[in-house]
């Protein structure tokens, strides 16, 4: 094989790529990581879970990596992709990367970072794809000479070949015949393979077939799916709706119980399924063959194909895996159990640090449905603000201000009115004395074995904090960071970094570095570097920092806060503000006088949509008197000025092989804005090329771990 870094093999279904990948796995003497994509892992998050769990179980010591895979979509490309590619790239010993079935994933983010890993890939070790579509990785890569291609014409079978398959499937065949059989099926593996199970029960010289896709069907019926049992045609028919197959879960999606009994005959009678774990308790359907079945359930039984996967969601989500069960719920028309399903779980999977996870689900509900449950309308506003959309996140706050709901929350709040509360004060439309009403409604409803309790509690103290009552405020936050539990991460860190920063302004040093410990050690635990409420930790832990003289602790901290801030926008005025006036603060004493001014006028612009911020207003004016600078004069692009946030979010994205075009057409933004901000991205950080603006990020912690 070729001795370049990525090798893609495309073709369409049915020409052996599966069984090339295998071939090759079995000769090659490089240790194997083996990933085999389903239509789950059309996510970036998943995508790189899945990745990430493969090279663990090859590599020990990176026993934390599958977790680290976490956050918003811009911290995936900035954050996690970047950390599983330094794995790869620091291993010693060359490996074969596999991954089959990419065709599964479609998603232009799923490439986007996959694209960042691949860029990992050692000298020495290699990655394959196979994929019944294009893969951009390997037609971009391929123009540096730093990848090849195998395509379909390089997989076709010749007559020779086509002798060896009949002779696999003891249908032994002679030269004459095979040579009319490989002409008939242009070579097409799928073809020549089924034509000789065929042979085992007609004559070879009575074969018609062709390449065209239908015949894989028009076979499967007549010389295969028909010859079985009704019984075992209805088992197959009906547990294709399964990604993956386990007797127990195939007994409730069919009311039975002999799955156990015949997914192991199955196996053993034909090449269609196959085992995904050493038990044999796990099971796939051969693609072709899922393909095939899902077509003959839609055109013999659709009535009931709704059915079994709402069998199959009952199951998963009674056994602990509520996420799967979304996904086979998302397939029905049942939107109603979606909503409240994904209402249940999201907050979970949020504090987990799967925000992205969260977000797709909500796009894949569809606005209408998501407002038409007011409780996941906070929850999507939630997840809006966290991810730095300000401007969605204010839609559906207008969403839920205009809605009403008495029913139970599944996973929140005690009521949706304490939960709404709870955002309007997290947004902080209409002052500090708003925000203290809303907190103390929450507080008052919350009771104290509640999670949201921890936010009402911090929320309260925030929002005193801004009418300068510090002494209620440090109440609140003591009870908030003395009794929160582990759902509610991201309210334990804001909370903790505020508390952390009264102790730092009353000389109560200790208490102050036991709190950031407390609030740093949360952020690396959830995976939530990226979210909002870690900023105000990162930049209570560069002040401690410096206190102590440790000034390199203290940069490190203060570039964590500065990545962090992208996501602190007028959504969350409070926090936003705050994180800036720590960091400028922070940069100050640093002697960076260039990011105070930056942070200064960021500070302007998120007043300018939210002026009653109370005593922060004050605070800001009085920094930008006591160090005497000026954020009109600011020159935008000025070297070693820090990164904007749109600068930030747009950063991921010089890793990856996208054209200027093509990573504004990510970000929303016109070719100008993002050719300008790229400019400006060079002048700043002092490169001149793309490869030197990610090694010059890398090396400052603006990308990767």
């Amino acid at each position: 094989m070729s001795g370049r870094r990525v090798v893609g093999v495309t073709a369409p279904a049915g020409y052996g790529k599966s069984t090339l990948l295998a071939e090759w796995a079995t000769h090659d003497p490089r240790p194997i990581v083996w990933v085999s994509l389903d239509r789950l892992d059309d996510d970036p998050l998943s995508l790189l879970r899945a990745l990430a769990s493969a090279l663990s179980l090859s590599r020990p010591g990176h026993d934390g990596l599958v977790a680290d895979m976490a956050g918003p979509d811009v911290s995936l490309l900035g954050r996690a992709a970047p950390r599983l590619a330094s794995v790869l790239r620091a291993g010693r010993e060359p490996i074969l990367f596999v991954i089959d079935d990419l065709h599964e994933v479609r998603s232009p983010a799923c490439h986007d970072v996959l694209g960042v890993v691949a860029a990992g890939i050692p000298s020495g070790s290699q990655l394959v794809t196979a994929s019944r579509a294009e893969q951009p990785h390997v037609s971009r890569l391929r123009a540096a000479d730093d990848a090849v291609e195998i395509v379909a014409t390089d997989l076709v079978l010749d007559v020779a070949q086509t002798m060896q398959v009949w002779e696999a499937s003891r249908a032994p065949v002679s030269r004459e015949v095979a040579a009319t059989v490989t002409e008939r099926t242009e070579g097409w593996p799928a073809g020549v393979y089924l034509t000789s199970l065929v042979a085992r029960h007609r004559d070879p010289q009575d074969l018609a077939v062709t390449g065209a896709d239908p015949y894989i069907a028009d076979y499967l019926q007549r010389e295969v799916f028909r010859r079985l049992p009704p019984a075992e045609r209805r088992f197959l028919r009906r547990t294709a709706v399964l990604d993956v197959l386990s007797a127990p879960l195939c007994d409730a999606v069919l009311e039975e119980h002999s799955s156990q009994r015949r997914l192991r005959r199955l196996e053993a009678a034909n090449a269609f399924v196959v085992p995904l774990d050493s038990r044999r308790e796990l099971f796939r359907y051969h693609a072709l063959f899922r393909e095939y079945l899902l077509t003959e359930l839609m055109d013999t039984e659709p009535e009931i194909a709704d059915t079994l996967r709402l069998r199959a969601a009952d199951w998963l989500e009674a056994h602990g895996s509520p996420e799967q069960a979304v996904e086979h719920l998302l397939a029905t028309p049942h939107r109603d159990r979606s909503v409240r399903l994904v209402a249940r779980i999201a907050m979970t999977s949020f504090q987990a640090g799967r925000i992205a996870t969260v977000g797709r689900w909500l796009r894949a509900l569809g606005d209408d449905e998501v407002a038409g449950y007011p409780p996941l309308a906070l929850l999507a506003g939630y997840t809006a603000g966290f991810e730095g959309h300000s401007l969605e996140a204010e839609r559906w706050a207008a969403v839920a201000d205009a809605a009403s709901y008495d029913g139970p929350l599944a996973d929140g709040p005690t009521s949706f009115t304490s939960a709404r509360a709870l955002y309007r004060a997290l947004r902080c439309p209409d002052g500090p004395q708003q925000m203290a009403d809303d907190a103390r409604l929450a507080l008052a409803a919350e009771p104290a074995w509640s999670t949201w309790r921890t936010t009402a509690l911090t929320l309260a103290a925030d929002a005193l904090l801004l009418v300068g009552d510090v002494e209620g405020a440090t109440q609140h936050l003591e009870e908030s960071v003395g009794t929160a539990n582990e759902g509610n991460a991201d309210a334990f860190v804001y909370g903790a970094a505020l508390l952390a920063q009264l102790d730092m302004d009353h000389d109560r040093w200790d208490d102050a570095a036991q709190h950031v410990k407390l609030a740093l050690e949360t952020v690396r635990e959830h995976r939530m570097g990226d979210y909002p409420t870690s900023a105000l930790g990162y930049a209570a832990g560069a002040r401690l920092a410096l206190r102590l003289g440790d000034v390199d602790v203290a940069r490190r901290r203060l570039v964590q806060g500065m990545r962090a801030r992208a996501s602190c926008t007028y959504a969350f005025p409070s926090i936003a503000v705050r994180v800036r006036l720590r960091l400028a603060r922070a940069s100050w004493s640093t002697g960076d006088r260039i990011a105070v001014r930056h942070l200064l006028r960021e500070t302007d612009d998120v007043i300018l949509r939210r002026p009653a911020l109370g005593v922060l207003v004050e605070e800001a004016r009085e920094l930008r008197a006591s160090v005497g600078v000026e954020t009109s004069l600011l020159v935008t692009g000025s070297t070693g000025a820090p990164l904007t946030p749109a600068e930030l979010r747009l950063l991921p994205y010089l890793q990856t092989h996208l054209t200027i075009k093509e990573i504004a057409g990510r970000l929303y933004v016109t070719r100008n804005t993002a050719s300008s901000q790229i400019g400006s991205i060079y002048r700043k950080l002092g490169v001149s090329s793309r490869g030197g603006a990610v090694d010059r990020a890398v090396t400052m912690g603006l990308l990767g771990s």
